[in-house]
């Protein structure tokens, strides 16, 4: 029990070290402020939906209600066959001067990679310059394409992440979703920055639309269910290693909505899992290979806890390091999400959170995974 005591215990270090960079780089990287002048660059925005009923309006209405010149952006729903009203109540959403493109996808006997057909579906239509993705479940900032363009304009990025948070509830599964989301974006920030590896989150992307097809767009990686984020960024960054950035700007935050029941959660979380071994980034591979390794040795002495109650103190002490480490990494974070509500349960969801990670990381490699109807690997 000692000696794998004391391999937790150096894999923790490791762990802490890692997360003193990620938060040096947040630190570093300067907020980004548009200012009021109009930015004079046409970007097309890309919804892929499916069965959004109950979010898809307000997501499109805060879209349209852009502080941006209307000629100088269109609107594109991609409605993936949908069961329910989605694609009925986004073709009723008119705007006047705001071009509102509102179709729905052929079908086709190979839907492993449905949303990254939905955004080729809609880049084929884009007249923009700039393709801006987000999700149908997501609503922004009446600033988000402002601040979007100027930083583009101003950066001479190709490729831009831009910042995403979960909007906390008062159940427990929405606060932890929320502060582990939120981690991840501080850690996202911090590591394009720095061009440690590549990170982002499709809900809030911008990208020249001649670069996707520079690329050959999600050709190569139209196999792998997920992936339309990060494994694009991946292909981009392969010819523009640096031209990749992150704005950090709170008037670009896109809001989500937690999953509404663990299931859900879990479900998501694998599916994000399943694409790790398609990243080509060593830096990343060993980045989430020794976040998992530290969770998991934590976590055997969970299990060993259950007959062994000396195992049981170590892993409560192993807790408290890791919460240590974590805690002014993730409270800066929270501060420019306006989220440090959630800092008192970053200690209280340890357990949780590391239980999560090492069932969801295991999972999203062997397991397919069942997503809005669809069986997907």
């Amino acid at each position: 029990m000692m000696i794998s005591f004391y391999i937790a215990i150096g894999l923790l270090l490791a762990y802490g070290i890692l997360f003193q960079f990620y938060h040096s780089w947040w630190k570093d990287l300067p907020d980004f402020t548009a200012g009021t002048a109009a930015a004079p660059v046409k970007i097309s925005v890309i919804v892929p939906a499916r069965d959004e009923e109950e979010n898809i309006a307000a997501c499109l209405h805060s879209i349209c209600r852009q502080n941006y010149p209307a000629h100088l952006f269109q609107l594109i729903v991609i409605d993936d066959h949908s069961s329910d009203h989605t694609f009925q109540i986004a073709s009723s959403i008119v705007y006047e001067g705001i071009q509102i493109i509102c179709t729905t996808l052929p079908p086709t006997a190979n839907n492993m990679a449905p949303k990254k057909r939905a955004i080729n579906a809609g880049i084929s239509m884009a007249s923009g310059t700039l393709i801006v993705t987000t999700d149908a479940d997501c609503t922004v900032g009446p600033d988000w394409l402002q601040n979007i363009a100027a930083y583009y304009l101003q950066s001479k990025q190709v490729f831009i992440a831009a910042p995403v948070k979960i909007k906390e509830g008062a159940t427990l599964l929405s606060k932890f979703q929320a502060l582990d989301f939120l981690t991840m974006q501080g850690i996202t920030a911090g590591a394009v920055y720095k061009r440690f590896h590549n990170m982002c989150n499709g809900a809030n992307l911008a990208y020249e639309k001649k670069v996707f097809h520079e690329v050959d767009g999600f050709n190569g990686i139209d196999s792998i269910a997920s992936g339309d984020d990060m494994l694009l960024m991946g292909k981009i960054a392969k010819l523009y290693p640096q031209q990749l950035g992150f704005i950090k700007s709170a008037a670009a935050i896109v809001t989500t909505l937690p999953a509404t029941d663990w299931k859900s959660f879990f479900r998501q979380r694998i599916r994000w899992a399943s694409k790790a071994t398609h990243y080509q980034q060593p830096a990343i591979f060993f980045a989430l290979l020794l976040v998992y390794l530290t969770n998991l040795f934590i976590f055997c002495f969970l299990v060993m806890g259950l007959w062994q109650k000396f195992a049981l103190i170590l892993f409560v002490l192993l807790c408290i390091a890791k919460f240590f480490m974590e805690l002014f990494f993730v409270k800066d974070v929270a501060v420019f999400f306006q989220q440090s509500s959630l800092l008192p349960w970053l200690f209280i969801l340890q357990p949780l959170h590391i239980v999560y990670i090492v069932v969801s990381g295991l999972l999203g490699q062997f397991k397919s995974y069942e997503w809005k109807g669809r069986k997907l690997k």
